[in-house]
């Protein structure tokens, strides 16, 4: 394992907690948004702060950002957009009645939940709602979005003829232990999926192969085939609430208040690896060239080898919750309650785990060339790096 080493820079502009960490997709900028009740704009090439957005009545609780504008959802009930250029706050979207903790943007449509026990959809464009979904009994934590042309065949789709004007579909996430799934031209709730007994905190959908997959309180991962609402597996090794969800390859990794992340393959539902080491919650996690990082309640981020589960690197330095993370350009971002955000160089440990991934093909294709391909599958490791190395 490599040494803790130390931050490349600091950034101290926030008054209060980091909330959550945003990366415009063509990466050039990063957003924040705190518990001060403001977000920032950080330009991924000088990692200095380019922009402040003020304005919200109350913190941040999530933020998400786009190429040309930011959006933020406070406790003071409202979702604004913003313009990452000027700063100017373009629009105001207000109806909720409670914390509006989680958004999502869909081509033209803001997606937003709240705790006020429903969901809703916005126009981009012209602040204006579009829909309200209603029928959770408690707050609505998490967020999925999908079109059924992802996902049903056409006589399928000519059965649910009534909502051809838009196929699109939104999958909402909720303490009352349900996840629901809703036709956004309607507002008609599509699946009820039941089984959870725990809040749900986490989603994540992978609707090329129809499935959705749920992390709970109940301390169980959940598959669901997102067109039928049939439950396919239940993952129950987690000793505690399941956090963070991140899907890579068929592979599934889960962060937990059990203190682990745990790696499953999703065709069969084995667990397949464990990540140990935190000491307190996983809060995120996040997949990048075979490397695991993951940021916890004990102020550390880390980083492990994908396959083999071995401890790389321990990043330290803040001082509470990591709650967010990212990774661009071989830097490590992470965002705290502490009200920082550190960068981190990880250019060392991607380097180590290329060679290590290619000295693993060589042996492998020696392997392979011997005839023993069919003893590398039966090694829970082994099957692992030939999944990864197939896509």
């Amino acid at each position: 394992m490599g040494n803790s080493g130390s931050a490349v820079k600091v950034c101290t502009d926030h008054q209060g907690g980091i909330n959550w960490l945003s990366l415009s997709p063509d990466g050039q900028r990063l957003l924040t948004g705190s518990e001060d009740g403001t977000a920032r704009l950080w330009s991924t090439t000088d990692s200095q702060c380019h922009g402040h957005f003020q304005g919200h009545e109350s913190y941040i609780t999530f933020c998400h950002l786009e190429n040309e504008a930011a959006f933020t959802c406070s406790a003071d009930h409202t979702i604004r957009k913003w313009d990452v250029v000027t700063g100017q706050c373009l629009a105001i979207y207000r109806g909720h009645t409670s914390i509006v903790n989680r958004i999502l943007v869909a081509k033209d449509y803001l997606f937003s939940g709240s705790y006020d026990r429903t969901a809703r959809c916005w126009s981009v464009d012209k602040e204006k709602q579009i829909q309200e979904f209603r029928g959770h009994r408690n707050c609505v934590l998490t967020l999925a979005h999908y079109s059924s042309r992802d996902v049903l065949e056409e006589e399928e789709e000519e059965e649910e003829e009534e909502e051809k004007v838009s196929r699109d579909l939104l999958v909402t996430g909720s303490t009352d232990c349900t996840v629901k799934v809703w036709w956004v031209s309607s507002g008609r709730c599509y699946q009820t999926l039941l089984g959870h007994t725990g809040a749900v905190l986490c989603l994540i959908l992978d609707a090329p192969n129809r499935e959705l997959f749920s992390g709970s309180t109940d301390y169980t991962i959940r598959t669901w085939n997102i067109v039928t609402g049939e439950q396919l597996k239940v993952f129950k090794e987690h000793q505690g609430s399941v956090i963070c969800l991140e899907l890579v390859n068929r592979h599934l990794y889960s962060g937990s208040a059990d203190r682990t992340v745990k790696c499953w393959f999703v065709d069969t539902g084995e667990r397949i690896q464990t990540y140990k080491a935190h000491k307190h919650s996983v809060s995120t996690l996040k997949y990048h060239a075979g490397i695991l990082f993951t940021g916890s309640g004990d102020a550390c981020a880390r980083a492990f080898n994908s396959r083999s589960g071995v401890l790389q690197k321990i990043f330290r330095g803040h001082k509470f919750i990591i709650n967010c993370i990212q990774i661009h350009n071989e830097l490590l971002y992470t965002a705290s309650h502490d009200g920082t955000l550190r960068i981190w160089d990880i250019r060392g440990i991607c380097k180590r785990n290329k060679r290590r991934w290619k000295k693993e093909r060589s042996v492998q294709g020696r392997s392979s060339q011997k005839g023993s391909l069919s003893r590398l599958f039966n090694n829970k490791v082994g099957c692992m790096v030939q999944q990864e190395n197939r896509e």
